[in-house]
């Protein structure tokens, strides 16, 4: 077992079960996170008997490695990971003005099938430990100089479906003994299992974003079957007891698929359904993929959907695709798994390797 796959609480708990001073937890988080240890004979303020002791316990080094890099021509760079079972994710780095935000997946694959996203015809392969999951931002800034400063669950698999191991991350992530980020800088996207947004706003602070993709149930069903268990009014409802963080909003996601859920009557009753909701909606254009069936709409059509929205006083922002020549774009990515073999034009992408 990877050490990375304790909880600092879990952590301090086999410290004090060993009879260990309490602040050895600290100091072990220290090495791992501030000072990126990868072997317990690195921590050289430990006693040789503790070294030995985790040691047979527990590994220290990398869950992963890199496999291959691609950088495409708008600087977004895609990092594609070999698990060390040798299944395969990857993780997109964004750089933007004043930040640089990183993609992290959760699963290898995703059991939710939504019809727009090219990681759901891969389907659920596994779900991803919280050493794997920490180490797509370790590895990422340590490949990078240090560079991510915010955190998106918004890349393979559903993190709700993998609950448990996504809270011992995130519990890891915002412990100021250990990553120590700010709970304002992650935000983790779900396409709406409800039950699992109360539990995980009951257990950790950290930015919700809801991907709704359609304003009606009979719509929503067919494009996210997850729908038929949870319909939208469900799901609503869970997503306003969400606890944000402190002068956030909840967002919500909507991919705009052309002549599926971008007409105007789509677009009122979106307006309708958010109406009087603390939230930001994030409109984002089909980024389209192989053996996907749909199309990306017109900058027209997106911006008659955002004058819609507005109307009814929300706040509506459109995400500009990036990525989409490496296929790293939102509903993009399935590592090397077939799904990916489909991707018409070559990439004019550099790949680094």
């Amino acid at each position: 077992m990877n050490i990375k796959d304790l909880s600092p609480g879990e952590l301090e708990k086999f410290v004090a079960d060993k009879g260990l001073e309490p602040f050895r937890a600290r100091q072990i988080g220290k090495w791992l996170y501030r000072k990126g240890a990868r072997s317990f004979e690195e921590m050289t303020d430990l006693s040789k008997g503790t070294r030995e002791l985790l040691k047979s316990a527990f590994s220290a080094g990398d869950a992963m490695e890199l496999a291959e890099e691609q950088i495409s021509t708008d600087g977004t760079r895609k990092f594609l990971f070999k698990l060390l079972d040798g299944k395969q994710i990857e993780s997109v780095l964004i750089p933007e003005k004043g930040r640089h935000t990183l993609c992290v997946s959760s699963q290898v694959g995703c059991a939710l099938g939504c019809t727009f996203c090219l990681t759901g015809t891969i389907g659920k392969i596994r779900n991803l430990t919280p050493s794997e999951i920490l180490d797509q931002y370790i590895l990422v800034n340590r490949y990078t100089g240090g560079s991510v400063t915010n955190i998106v669950f918004m890349g393979m698999g559903e993190p709700l479906d993998n609950l448990g191991n996504l809270v011992r991350a995130l519990k890891t992530m915002t412990d100021e003994n250990f990553l120590g980020l700010s709970p304002k800088r992650i935000t983790v996207s779900t396409s709406g299992i409800v039950p699992r947004i109360k539990e995980l706003g009951e257990q950790v602070s950290v930015n919700l974003a809801v991907s709704l993709n359609a304003p009606r149930d009979e719509l929503r069903d067919v494009i996210m079957p997850i729908n038929k268990k949870y319909p939208i009014k469900e799901l609503i409802k869970a997503s306003v007891k969400f606890p944000v963080p402190p002068r956030k909003a909840l967002m919500f996601e909507y991919v705009l698929l052309s002549k599926v859920n971008d007409s105007d009557r789509d677009a009122y009753d979106l307006g309708h359904l958010l109406s009087g909701i603390n939230c930001k909606v994030n409109l984002i254009p089909f980024n389209e993929a192989g053996p996907l069936p749909y199309r990306s709409p017109t900058r027209e059509r997106v911006l008659s959907f955002q004058e819609i929205l507005m109307s009814f006083g929300l706040n509506v922002r459109i995400r500009k695709s990036r990525g989409s020549d490496i296929l790293g774009a939102c509903g993009q990515l399935a590592a090397e798994y077939p799904a990916r073999k489909i991707k018409g034009e070559k990439s004019a992408a550099r790949v680094v390797v």
